[in-house]
């Protein structure tokens, strides 16, 4: 394993405490979620209407749950990762800039591995953004 600056170590140790920020976060805001989810909505009283809205409500928690849940565990591997020693180097061996790093702390891969997994697919690996959503192939 090649050896870390202490400015590098010391950027680490603040992306952790970031991480560990986050995951706290993270966990009230999906037992939150869940909360919502699990509360029954349809009243007897309720009409056509608030049950399709009930409805779309919970597919939209189901989808914030799911993304919650993903970027939980993507956290808790960075932390496993800052704590074993392996964070901040790619499988390609190269080391992710710490600009990445701070843009989004549980990356695994540095740029142009992105670059090159976002081609083999597409560009649809983390390429969304709401002017420029993604293509489908057809």
């Amino acid at each position: 394993m090649a050896r870390i600056s202490a400015s590098r170590q010391n950027a680490f140790a603040k992306l952790r405490n970031q991480l560990l920020d986050r995951q706290r976060l993270l966990r009230r805001t999906l037992r939150d979620d869940l909360h919502g989810l699990g509360e029954y909505h349809i009243a007897r009283n309720s009409d056509l209407l608030d049950a399709a809205a009930d409805t779309i409500s919970d597919a939209v928690n189901t989808g914030l749950i799911r993304n919650e849940t993903e970027e939980l565990s993507a956290i808790a591997d960075a932390i496993d990762r800052i704590d074993a020693g392996d964070y901040g180097t790619c499988q390609c061996g190269k080391s992710i800039p710490l600009q990445r790093l701070r843009a989004v702390p549980y990356a695994t891969d540095c740029i142009d591995c992105r670059r090159a997994a976002e081609s083999r697919l597409g560009g649809l690996v983390g390429s969304w953004s709401p002017t420029h959503p993604p293509q489908t192939a057809v």
